[in-house]
């Protein structure tokens, strides 16, 4: 259809053009008709008559003329845009042998089998001269000191054009390096600069296989037991966004789904290395034809978490706690639902074509009141940079795509930041993709911080308590005013 209304238009453009020259034609050999009956007799016009008719044709001529070159000009940039193009890679980071799983600050299980692979993957995304590269780790959280490795291993693009995110499974080795008390700490050296090599192969993969595409980008209310607020348990957003590629004949190249979740089925403490239900989420995805897919986590802080509940088994009634199913089974039963969602959400979308894209970032800096993360900071090998006066500066970053907008969170944002954030934004679709770029602990507004007793750890795994304050700053300034 898009190709017919073009080949109207070309027609529609050059008829009118013909008609242009056509008329300026006739005009002036009727002039020069005129002026061979003038000299053959017929009654004399003035000079000044004659010459300024002859100007007037011929500025018409070279009016005409001016246009048409115009209209040939707009039709080339019609049927010759910067074509989009999409490319996807993956790599296997699970580690050989078995590594501890870490589901936070504290000590690490190890893990003794593994159900499902963790993986790097990586979606790019290019519209003229500008390119935006997204990987996702199937790991609890990668510090940008880890994610700068990476971005230098991808030269063809910018480093702050890479945003680089985790879809926070449970289940995964420690890549923060945290203290164990006893001075030493919690993760494996050569396992994370392993994990960079092979996210940066994958970044490089897709930019390799890079080809033209159309985007489909839709959000709606993902249906059916996903998750819930473990806290609070209706507060949560429940919307689902999904960026799918495909090619210029329809099929999907790969499918993004965006979803406030922790996969923390399994948890920790089973000894199990796994993706948890994000395994299953790509498994269903790929075997529905959906391409390559992929998860970016949202405000999924304090503490937005995957319904494994059984509801006949109550552990408080009066509280509300239930028994759990911490099972693969129950990873397989979420993960394919939120893939099924996923594609029933983007399945109707209209294919942009010819989406506008850009990316910038901005450096933000957060002081650290917390004592357990000043110690992350201060003594991890990893040596994160930070300031004097107990800071830390880490970026953000804002994408448009199409009708979208795509916002980065350092962090594991509370709900409520992300329906302010999502409501303030100023794209058709608005997007956040938490714990990207940075993980640094929850993110409150100082009316939540240190609140509620249900908030005691959340608050004390918090750079502090202006966190948040200073997060919605940055972000407000960057979206621009909304009226």
């Amino acid at each position: 259809m898009l190709s017919a209304a073009k080949d109207a238009d070309a027609g529609h453009n050059d008829s009118g053009r013909c008609a242009e020259r056509d008329w300026v034609h006739h005009h002036i050999r009727r002039e020069e008709t005129m002026d061979d009956q003038t000299r053959a007799g017929a009654p004399e016009r003035s000079d000044a008559t004659a010459l300024s008719r002859r100007q007037l044709l011929q500025s018409a001529a070279a009016t005409g003329a001016a246009l048409a070159l115009s209209a040939d000009m707009s039709l080339g940039m019609t049927q010759n845009p910067d074509p989009l193009t999409v490319g996807t890679g993956k790599r296997v980071i699970t580690p050989d042998p078995l590594l501890p799983v870490s589901g936070g600050m504290g000590p690490t299980v190890p893990a003794t089998r593994k159900l499902g692979d963790i993986t790097a993957r990586a979606l790019y995304i290019r519209r003229g001269r500008e390119a935006v590269g997204i990987v996702s780790l199937d790991l609890l959280g990668f510090p940008s000191v880890l994610g700068d490795r990476v971005r230098a291993r991808v030269p063809r693009l910018a480093p702050d054009h890479i945003l680089i995110g985790v879809t926070h499974t449970h289940s995964a080795p420690d890549c923060y390096a945290f203290p164990d008390g006893r001075g030493g700490h919690t993760g494996d050296l050569a396992y994370m600069e392993r994990v960079c090599t092979l996210a940066a192969e994958a970044m490089n993969e897709a930019i390799d296989g890079a080809q033209a595409a159309t985007v489909r980008i839709a959000p709606a209310e993902a249906q059916g037991k996903i998750a819930y607020n473990y806290y609070a348990p209706d507060l949560y957003d429940r919307r689902m966004s999904v960026i799918q590629a495909r090619t210029p004949a329809g099929k999907p190249i790969a499918t993004l789904v965006n979803y406030a979740i922790h996969p923390e089925v399994l948890g920790n403490d089973q000894g199990i290395l796994s993706p948890d239900l994000c395994g299953p989420l790509y498994d269903r995805i790929e075997e529905r034809g959906g391409g390559m897919g992929i998860f970016t986590n949202s405000a999924q802080g304090g503490m937005v978490t995957a319904d494994n509940r059984i509801l006949d088994k109550p552990k408080d009634a009066l509280r509300g706690y239930w028994e759990d199913a911490r099972t693969w089974e129950e990873c397989v039963r979420i993960g394919a639902l939120m893939a099924d969602e996923a594609l029933r959400i983007v399945a109707d979308a209209p294919d942009q074509a010819e989406p506008a894209l850009s990316c910038r970032s901005e450096m933000v800096t957060f002081p650290v009141g917390s004592p357990d993360l000043w110690l992350v900071v201060t003594l991890s090998p990893l040596k994160y940079p930070h300031g004097e006066d107990r800071t830390i500066k880490t970026r953000v970053s804002l994408v448009n795509l199409g009708d979208a907008q795509i916002l980065t969170i350092p962090g594991e944002a509370l709900p409520n930041i992300g329906f302010y954030l999502k409501r303030k934004m100023r794209g058709k679709h608005n997007m956040l993709f938490g714990l990207t770029n940075d993980a640094f602990g929850y993110i409150l507004t100082p009316e939540d911080f240190d609140s509620f007793s249900r908030y005691d750890y959340v608050s004390r795994v918090s750079l502090g308590e202006r966190t948040g304050q200073i997060l919605i700053a940055k972000a407000l300034e960057m979206v621009g005013p909304t009226g």
